[in-house]
């Protein structure tokens, strides 16, 4: 099927199938010819199918090992890389990235940022979240000086699938793409709808009338979420200028991340 082809009745598609390389994004004449895979095959998008493989393969590492597949316990989440503040702050800084495919009891974004891309977006606002969940952390020890507050375990993707919807909502949000402008604010807008219900239910569950019986790091949804947005804001406008181009735009704009994502861990420490 043609990338250039709208999608009407796919309502449950994220985006168009097609290969995953930018070069799909360049006019039509200069597009060189390649091999189209079914979605279910893995050369489709081998960022994601990488990202899903690890994370199925650390649940089922877990499982295996003993840790109850239904309600894990704090204990067994540390053990295997969950985040939790006061070891982070005392050295365990791996936990910021480990967390991310640990799990408690991934959207299509590879055909918009190529399949290292995908895996650098998700790492990246999956590590931007943990550490805003850090800060929280911090900051209300602080103001209660109650050390509790560095005790909570964190663990899971969501902050870096929100991560993932923040880049594509600004992506998306590119006229330039060879795609009906109509059928691309289609796809944004599932997109927005899928964060927006997804944040209102995790800030729901804080409320002090409300009662899930869980805990969800709000934080962490949010820090994915905003540097996702952060992160689309730089290559948007390098989308449709060649392959070259928009990887080189990726590389300054992931690199620029790690430094900032780097100081703002240090700021972090230097609270306590």
């Amino acid at each position: 099927m043609s990338p250039t082809q709208s999608h009407p009745h796919s309502e449950g598609e994220i985006f168009p199938q097609q290969s995953s390389n930018v070069d799909d994004y360049m006019p039509a004449e200069a597009r060189p010819r390649r091999r189209e895979y079914s979605v279910w095959d893995p050369r489709s998008a081998p960022g994601t199918y990488l990202l899903l493989a690890i994370n199925i393969a650390v649940y089922l590492w877990m499982v295996t090992h003993g840790v109850d597949p239904k309600d894990p316990s704090e204990g067994a989440l540390l053990h295997y890389g969950a985040n939790d503040t006061w070891l982070v702050l005392h050295g365990q800084w791996y936990r910021l990235l480990t967390a991310t495919f640990v799990h408690v009891g991934l959207i299509l974004g590879e055909p918009l940022i190529g399949p290292m891309g995908m895996v650098a977006v998700y790492m990246l606002t999956g590590i931007a979240g943990n550490l805003l969940s850090m800060a929280s952390d911090v900051i209300l020890t602080l103001m209660s000086r109650d050390p509790r507050h560095l005790l909570g375990v964190g663990a899971g993707a969501s902050g870096a699938v929100f991560g993932i919807a923040g880049i594509l909502i600004v992506l998306l949000s590119n006229r330039r793409l060879p795609f009906p402008w109509e059928e691309l604010r289609r796809l944004r807008s599932s997109v927005i709808k899928f964060a927006g219900i997804n944040l209102v239910i995790g800030l729901s569950t804080a409320l002090p009338f409300v009662n899930f019986g869980i805990r969800i790091d709000n934080m962490a949804h949010i820090g994915g979420f905003l540097s996702g947005l952060a992160l689309g804001v730089p290559l948007a406008p390098r989308m449709t200028s060649g392959r070259e181009l928009y990887f080189s735009r990726q590389k300054i704009t992931f690199a620029a991340a790690c430094f900032i994502l780097a100081l703002f861990g240090y700021w972090i420490a230097f609270l306590l």
